[in-house]
């Protein structure tokens, strides 16, 4: 309908308004105004139909007479009744079918078809001092109801995210001029890089599916007489996994670190998102091996049994419709320390900040360590040397590789002794030249001339 149509019952009015009000006012002449509540009515099949009209005028009047015409596009008008003082003369093909309430110029259309579908034109002729007319044209639309939309699927057993596609379709049983608007969730649907329509948006086409057009489908159905809304349709889409995680009820975790007290029996849960249920693996690494020691999203660890403290498990979920599968590992740290009680109990302390600090413990301690291995022991033998006499020490030189190990603790170099020709092989420090052993065809670590000394030593007694 275009803008003049729409502002034509609009016009009509406030140029008879204006008319009258003209009339009046000068006096110069008698206004005759026809009212009707709509130029647009839509009626119902099956049911009767009012068209209200209401007149008046100002002036004397000897005769008031009414007529009511029938129209369809491109054919002549049709003579339906007309009256004159209240006397009504139907036509009498249609006698039975119009009725005239008085007393205004209502047509009363009982029962209303779909035939009845047209122009319904009204004429109000007033007699007096001379004769004045006005008319209004009503359309009338005559719609059947529709009935309760069903809703189909299609694939009816379901699809793969990103793999197939899905179609939904809209039927009705009844009616006419059906509008049709698609819901998910409640909420209108529109088209989207994934969702089109047909050209009278009965089908709803989902090119590709994903796991986001999971919902509740369904289908408005409406005319100018009615509305209806199909039952909801949930479609099956199989998607997943997504979003593997492990969880246990127990101990501490850290990242994808579990920490647990020895003792302790912990169980461990797997889960992800998946359509259908994942079916799930656990496997263990130890020895440099892997294996699978159960199935199912449920493992129990009891840490007594566990010969190592670290342990590196992984969850395998996957889905045998999808044929997508996701994996997580994790470490569980076995320890007497008791951290999931300390965790517990102090309230500033966090997870985190334990495994610091035994962290930082236990590297200062292997550097105390290291210290005291780099620098106690050389001072403790340097201290011998210098309170026993050269004889003692070089006896104890001599036969320390196998009397006392405290004497033979230090730092040692690499020498190497001279080689066939007779080049001798000079040593940095740490051991003298007259301790060389002449003419032997060997390389050799100070362990090992420790270890042989002895012997030769004995040979020359």
């Amino acid at each position: 309908m275009g803008q003049d149509a729409y502002m034509e019952p609009f016009s009509n009015t406030y140029c008879d308004l204006y008319f009258a009000l003209y009339c009046l006012l000068l006096g110069i002449c008698s206004a005759l105004r026809l009212t009707v509540p709509s130029h647009i009515i839509h009626g119902t099949a099956g049911q009767p139909l009012l068209l209200t009209v209401d007149y008046n005028f100002n002036t004397t009047a000897s005769e008031i007479q009414i007529i009511w015409l029938f129209e369809k596009p491109q054919s002549i008008p049709k003579y339906l009744l007309g009256s004159v003082n209240q006397s009504v003369v139907p036509d009498l093909e249609y006698k039975h079918k119009f009725t005239l309430i008085p007393p205004n110029a209502s047509l009363m259309i009982n029962p209303l078809h779909v035939t009845d579908e047209g122009n319904y034109i009204v004429k109000v002729n007033i007699h007096g001092n001379g004769t004045i007319s006005a008319n209004q044209k009503i359309q009338v639309t005559v719609d059947v109801p529709v009935t309760k939309p069903v809703v189909q699927i299609e694939p009816s057993l379901g699809v793969v995210e990103y793999v197939g596609n899905m179609t939904l379709t809209c039927t009705v049983g009844k009616g006419t001029r059906v509008g049709y608007q698609w819901m998910k969730n409640g909420k209108p649907m529109h088209a989207s890089s994934s969702y089109t329509f047909s050209s009278n948006n009965d089908t709803l086409f989902i090119v590709p599916v994903v796991k986001g057009d999971i919902g509740n489908y369904s289908c408005l159905a409406t005319n100018p007489v009615s509305a209806m809304e199909s039952e909801i349709i949930t479609p099956i889409i199989f998607y997943g996994p997504y979003g593997l995680t492990v969880n246990s009820d127990k101990g501490l975790k850290v990242g994808e670190v579990f920490t647990v007290d020895i003792g302790e029996a912990i169980l461990f849960d797997c889960s992800a998102d998946s359509n259908p249920p994942n079916s799930y693996s656990w496997i263990r690494r130890a020895d440099n091996t892997t294996r699978i020691i159960k199935y199912g999203p449920h493992l129990q660890v009891v840490s007594e049994k566990v010969t190592q403290r670290t342990i590196d498990y992984m969850c395998c979920a996957y889905n045998n419709v999808t044929g997508r599968r996701d994996e997580t590992r994790f470490t569980v740290i076995i320890t007497s320390v008791g951290l999931e009680k300390l965790a517990q109990k102090g309230k500033s302390l966090s997870s985190l900040a334990v495994i610091t600090g035994i962290s930082l413990f236990l590297i200062l301690s292997m550097s105390l360590l290291f210290l005291w291995k780099r620098y106690q022991p050389h001072k403790a033998i340097q201290r011998k040397r210098r309170s026993r006499p050269g004889g003692d020490y070089r006896k104890t030189q001599t036969f320390s590789g196998h009397e006392n190990a405290v004497d033979d603790f230090g730092i040692y170099e690499f020498i190497t002794f001279p080689d066939p020709t007779g080049v001798p092989m000079v040593p940095s420090q740490s051991v003298s030249g007259s301790d060389f052993v002449q003419g032997q065809d060997l390389h050799s670590t100070v362990y090992e001339v420790i270890q042989h000394i002895p012997e030769q030593q004995q040979d020359h007694q």
